[in-house]
């Protein structure tokens, strides 16, 4: 019986990270995770019995490397700069404390280092919040590609995920919410961006596949995390009303077209899932699944 590797989880507070968190230790793995002492832990309240907790504004990040034996690190912590934080904040969050966790891995031996990049990652941004975002994404990025012949890096890109217990201010639970107040009207744009919008329980997966299966792979690797169907901003929204209306007194209009896209808006997305799919990796949960798990919460 082989020994899983102990990983350390950063962001395990957040959306993906306590998703996450749920996963491993059900697989069994021992997982340390970083967070801060002032870390809203409503998601993973009744997880930190199971786990080794840093806090890291109080303790010095080697810490962790120092008193436990590291095998893998998934890192998932991050700021969109949503809350209006400064770039020198987004800079720190997402680039340099990335690489200081990255220095601590090269330095006690580490064997794979799990980045979480996004789709936003390309030559055109959503909206002008995450030009700095998708800057700083790109930065780091850049500097596991460099140090990749010191650790493995495996660079999971992600799609449009959601799910439960997803961060309010984004467009899914937003929605979601106008529909649970019953809202006179929703504005929205026309909705032609197309997207891969791929449930959270998939994307949780796809990282414990990697985790399984990273050994047998290059020393820098890169995964596109989606489903490879590409759906309208529109057609989701008009499935989650739909759905929510059923079990549901609710005469909410939606307005698309209500107001203009965004400068630089970005319409349509490549996605390329070959890599998955060639280590035996499969979507498995249908868009309707998915948005019914959400509403029923």
């Amino acid at each position: 019986m082989s020994i899983l590797p102990r990983v350390l989880l950063t962001g395990a507070t957040g959306f993906l990270g306590s998703h996450l968190l749920e996963a491993l230790l059900n697989k069994g793995y021992e997982v340390v995770i970083l967070k801060r002492s002032s870390s809203d832990i409503y998601r993973i309240q009744r997880f930190l019995n199971k786990v080794v907790s840093y806090n890291v504004d109080l303790q010095p990040l080697e810490m962790a490397f120092e008193e436990q034996r590291i095998n893998v690190v998934i890192h998932t912590a991050g700021r969109y700069g949503r809350d209006g934080c400064g770039i020198a904040e987004i800079v720190e969050s997402n680039v340099l404390f990335g690489t200081r966790i990255l220095d601590a891995s090269i330095k006690y031996n580490t064997d794979t280092f799990f980045n979480t990049d996004t789709f936003f990652n390309t030559d055109a941004f959503l909206q002008p919040y995450l030009n700095d975002y998708a800057l700083s994404k790109r930065h780091f990025l850049d500097w596991l590609k460099q140090h990749s012949k010191n650790i493995q890096v495996m660079n999971l890109k992600l799609e449009h995920v959601f799910g439960v217990k997803d961060d309010d201010n984004k467009f899914v639970m937003w929605f979601l919410s106008q529909l649970k107040n019953n809202s006179p009207d929703i504005r929205l744009t026309l909705g032609e961006q197309k997207r891969d919008f791929i449930y959270i329980d998939d994307v949780v997966s796809a990282f414990l596949l990697v985790i399984d299966r990273c050994k047998t792979l290059p020393k820098f690797y890169e995964f596109e995390v989606g489903t490879g169907q590409l759906t309208t901003v529109r057609e989701f929204a008009e499935r989650m009303a739909k759905n929510f209306q059923k079990n549901n007194i609710n005469k909410t209009k939606l307005l698309f077209g209500a107001i203009p896209y965004r400068k630089g808006e970005v319409m349509s997305v490549n996605v390329n899932i070959e890599n998955l799919e060639n280590i035996g990796w499969r979507s498995r949960v249908t868009l309707n699944e998915g948005i019914k798990r959400v509403i029923a919460g």
